[in-house]
């Protein structure tokens, strides 16, 4: 692969947090604009104690007037309080162990930390040369930071352009509306910049621990008595730039709450 190419490959990778947002919150700060999508199975939950639960997201960056985006230093993606994560006796996969790995050689050495798969569709443009598109799958697996913080290793892969490489979001837990904070740090040497960028990610892992069985993503739907539905805050995702500016999205949606 041309070196243009294999640079604008990790860019859009970079920049890119879950298919196309067809419905869903849009936010413009200048020619940036963010749309953020999702949502967590099943709908109805237990007021008062979280179950197991899939969150699906879906994201997308792009420039209202069709300039290049700049450059991605961050991403940071945030769930509500109403969803948690649990490791404790999950499978977790040394992150080099997905260093140039495909996509099965990734799910042969981290199977058992897999939590969650998407893709990632994009255009990327290099300078004088023609734009191409770029489709990956993309895999979660369950990783340690050498800090040991909990993380999430989002490898990617597409075989043409050839491309694999590892996104690296650090769970920071906050307080707020968000306590369950994934930041990823971009590196500085990304190369040239795509157009657009677009991703799907849906997180789950159902695993057993000391004889019981346990999820990976917890929810629960604590509106207030008398209310049986309501609307909750559900995500929200913030992109830093080179240029020092941010732009970051809300994502608010509905729960039924059941009785047992």
């Amino acid at each position: 692969m041309r070196p243009g190419r294999a640079a604008a490959a990790a860019v859009v990778l970079m920049l890119a947090l879950p298919a196309t947002v067809a419905h869903g919150e849009r936010s413009q700060t200048g020619n940036l604009v963010v749309a953020l999508n999702g949502g967590i199975s099943p709908l109805a939950l237990p007021r008062d104690r979280a179950v197991p639960v899939s969150v699906r997201l879906q994201g997308r960056v792009e420039t209202a007037d069709g300039s290049p985006l700049p450059r991605v230093t961050a991403v940071e993606l945030g769930l509500a309080g109403r969803g948690s994560l649990f490791t404790r006796g999950l499978a977790v996969c040394p992150r080099a162990r997905l260093r140039n790995a495909t996509e099965s050689q990734a799910m042969a050495r981290c199977g058992p930390a897999l939590v969650g798969k998407g893709r990632l569709r994009a255009q990327a443009f290099v300078p004088q040369q023609q734009p191409f598109k770029i489709s990956a799958r993309l895999l979660a697996f369950n990783g340690r930071s050498a800090a040991g913080r909990r993380a999430i290793w989002v490898h990617a892969f597409a075989k043409d352009p050839p491309l694999s490489l590892i996104l690296p979001f650090i769970v920071q837990p906050q307080h707020g509306a968000f306590p369950t904070t994934l930041i990823a740090r971009v590196p500085r040497s990304i190369g040239p910049l795509p157009h657009l960028a677009e991703f799907s990610l849906t997180l789950w892992r159902k695993f057993r621990y000391r004889g019981a069985w346990h999820s990976y993503v917890s929810a629960s739907c604590p509106v207030p008595k008398p209310f049986t539905a309501g609307f909750l805050s559900f995500a929200r995702a913030i992109y830093s730039f080179s240029d020092g500016r941010r732009a970051g999205i809300e994502s608010v949606r509905s729960c039924r709450a059941r009785f047992k």
